[in-house]
């Protein structure tokens, strides 16, 4: 094949540092906003950026020509760089070091998308923690706890 093709549906969740409830709800949509931008500027294509104070879900297709860790340095660091330009309540804002990013089948982007959108509402009965344990447990995935909330 003489060219490179590819389609990784990723959805993507981190935190703000010690998973502090920071991000202002009259912020979120800027703050998405920015973070759809900084996708697209690493050549990445947003599909939906949600979230509440504490924590934020991504979901799009991750681009050949970058890596996820690349990627998630990049656009955390820019826009914890750029929030704090904002207002004086986030002069010590900041994000967690880790992420998690887990694979979405072409057939699940909707139903992703849709969870990502009623982040809100889900968040009333479920803590940032209990959700991101229940998506490593449901990938199967390889953790100790220690580090899982710096």
């Amino acid at each position: 094949m003489s060219q490179s093709l590819a389609k990784n549906y990723l959805h993507i969740t981190f935190s703000t540092k010690y998973r502090e409830p920071i991000l202002q709800k009259e912020d979120w949509a800027e703050m998405f906003s920015y973070l759809s931008g900084a996708l697209s500027n690493s050549q990445c294509s947003p599909i939906v950026v949600g979230g509440i104070s504490d924590h934020i879900h991504i979901l799009c297709v991750l681009s050949k020509n970058i890596a996820l860790a690349r990627l998630m340095e990049s656009i955390k660091s820019s826009s914890s760089k750029w929030i704090k330009t904002k207002s004086e309540k986030y002069a010590n804002f900041a994000w967690q070091n880790g992420y998690g990013a887990f694979s979405v089948s072409q057939s699940k982007v909707e139903v992703v998308r849709r969870y990502i959108l009623n982040q809100e509402e889900h968040h009333y009965g479920t803590s940032f923690k209990e959700e991101l344990l229940r998506f490593l447990n449901e990938y199967q995935v390889d953790y100790d706890e220690r580090y899982l909330w710096d």
